[in-house]
């Protein structure tokens, strides 16, 4: 019986070990955390987004970087196989807006559970310990190293994360250990983050929630690199939410300067818009223009739109003249704040950067520079939009390499 390790008890390393243990290998999977998991444990705010309930090119399309290198492993493990897997194993899911799929428990210590019982009931060790290195020799693997002592094993299997949450054990052992072993590894920088601003208005308003917004981030020459709408939050940094997010993973020369443009009413055109405006005014037609925007916009929200605006608070509805409204529409379609930086990799969702994809074989996740050496989830260079689809990329990649290192 092949000897597979498997450093890592996080997404990717779980699902590796358990199908390393399905196709008869002897599995055991060093963590150095107190339990495994960790990171699943605070993935989706506590309730484990766990896939997306998409098809394949709509997965494609939310993988900002080297998605082509994970054709083999989503085809092999697509979104509705993921859901099933777990389904089968008794974890109920339901899928909610976005098509983002969740336990129906909304307990992210469910999903964990789920693939720890489908580990150990495949025969899966779990080991506590930090694995020092990984050792080979000829371009062949011979085991690993803990507590001073060199372990054989037939394969190894490096699911150690990235950098993001380093708390739940994700230090960059694994861009170490692919380091040492030869590989080049792009360097890690933060994806899936919220954005700093040094724009007052947003100190002010941070708490406040947006729904159904649009975002349109423009780069310092003008070029859009992304546009989304959905669900955003002012913070005291800067902001952050859902497409914000998503945003970042098109973000990358900070240098050049960002400017997030929000439409705070995308659904309607300006036209449309103009004449909401002036229906509310004239419904307010005697009152202060400052007591005339409850309906369009959050109370949170007015003193920083009548700020931007420039107009006296005091002044009456019925004396707005047509270019001052044409203004505040133009607030109200295109309401911006400068970006700064990323906040720092500790804060991000994911890790961008990793083990180049050109030095792995797609088709099995082995090395190919070192025969029995395999790589699963975030350490590998591939990351993805907010909304399952990471998670997605962990299974996937993990089961493609768990199959193969037997």
């Amino acid at each position: 019986m092949s000897k597979t390790a498997v450093i890592g008890g996080g997404a990717a390393g779980l699902m590796a070990a358990g199908y390393a243990a399905i196709y008869g290998a002897d599995v055991t999977v060093f963590e150095k955390m107190p339990r495994v998991g960790r990171k699943i444990l605070i993935s989706g705010k506590g309730r484990c987004n766990l896939t997306n309930a998409c098809d394949i090119q709509t997965f494609m399309q939310n993988v900002p970087v080297n998605n082509k290198f994970l054709y083999s492993a989503i085809n092999n493990f697509p979104p509705y196989d993921i859901i099933s897997f777990f389904e089968n194993l008794g974890l109920r899911t339901k899928t909610e807006r976005g098509n983002r799929v969740f336990p129906v428990s909304d307990k992210a210590m469910d999903v964990v559970d789920t693939l720890r019982v489908f580990c150990t009931h495949n025969g899966v060790r779990f080991v506590k310990a930090e694995v020092e290195d990984v050792i080979a020799d000829n371009s062949h693997i011979k085991g690993v190293k803990v507590n001073g002592n060199i372990l054989p094993f037939d394969s190894v299997i490096i699911a150690t994360g990235g950098l993001s949450y380093p708390r739940t054990g994700s230090t960059g052992d694994g861009f170490r250990f692919a380091e040492k072993l030869g590989h080049t590894v792009i360097k890690a920088k933060p994806s899936l983050v919220p954005l700093e601003s040094s724009d007052n208005d947003c100190a002010e308003l941070q708490g406040l929630s947006l729904k159904n917004v649009g975002l349109k981030i423009i780069d310092g020459k003008g070029k859009a690199v992304y546009s989304d709408f959905g669900e955003m939050l002012f913070t005291h940094f800067g902001i952050s939410g859902p497409i914000v997010l998503s945003a970042s993973c098109n973000m990358h020369d900070y240098s050049s300067g960002y400017t997030a443009h929000i439409d705070l009413k995308p659904a309607l055109g300006g036209e449309q818009l103009d004449l909401r405006i002036q229906r509310d005014f004239k419904e307010n037609i005697n009152k202060a223009v400052s007591n005339s925007l409850s309906k369009l916009l959050p109370k949170k929200m007015i003193p920083v739109v009548l700020r931007r605006w420039g107009i006296d608070t005091d002044k009456k509805c019925n004396s707005v003249t047509r270019e001052e409204r044409r203004a505040l529409l133009d607030i109200l379609k295109d309401f911006t704040v400068k970006i700064s930086k990323p906040r720092s990799i500790d804060e991000a969702i994911v890790t961008s950067g990793g083990v180049k994809v050109s030095e792995i074989n797609p088709k099995t996740m082995e090395s190919k520079l070192i025969k029995g050496l395999y790589f699963a989830g975030e350490v590998i260079d591939v990351d993805a939009y907010t909304g399952g689809f990471n998670l997605t990329i962990a299974w996937a990649t993990g089961r493609l390499a768990g199959e193969n290192a037997v």
